[in-house]
């Protein structure tokens, strides 16, 4: 698996934007999916996971509502539709993939082991 995480840029308070993680490789059909965040100063943290399938997603607490973890393994791309974005969300955004099993959501950081190049999302207040 290659992943690389495009779709960042700058926008204001309250904008929107879609991130997308491409597979130039194998399929990301058999990986859980994952979406992490790093802030200037702070710890790589976990956003949102999805299942092999994208049936079951899981989220971080201060994104949900807000954002929308989705994929399309025909493309081997996982999308993060971003909406209501707050300057705390200004940092650099990784996807990342791990084996798992059918219908399983990972949203522990140590457990991916293929990571993506980051993109940078800025939000101006």
């Amino acid at each position: 698996v290659q992943l690389q995480a495009s779709g960042g840029g700058l926008v204001q308070t309250g904008g929107s934007l879609r991130l997308s993680c491409a597979d130039s490789g194998r399929t990301i059909a058999a990986y859980v999916m994952g979406w992490f965040r790093q802030a200037p100063g702070k710890e790589r943290e976990f956003v949102a996971t999805i299942s092999r399938g994208g049936t079951v997603r899981d989220y971080a607490d201060f994104v949900k509502g807000r954002f929308i973890i989705s994929r399309d393994n025909a493309k081997n791309t996982v999308y993060l539709q971003m909406n209501s974005l707050k300057p705390e969300d200004t940092a650099v955004y990784y996807c990342a993939a791990t084996v798992g099993v059918t219908g399983q959501t990972i949203n522990s950081i140590d457990r991916y082991d293929v990571w993506g190049r980051g993109t940078q999302v800025t939000v101006s207040s």
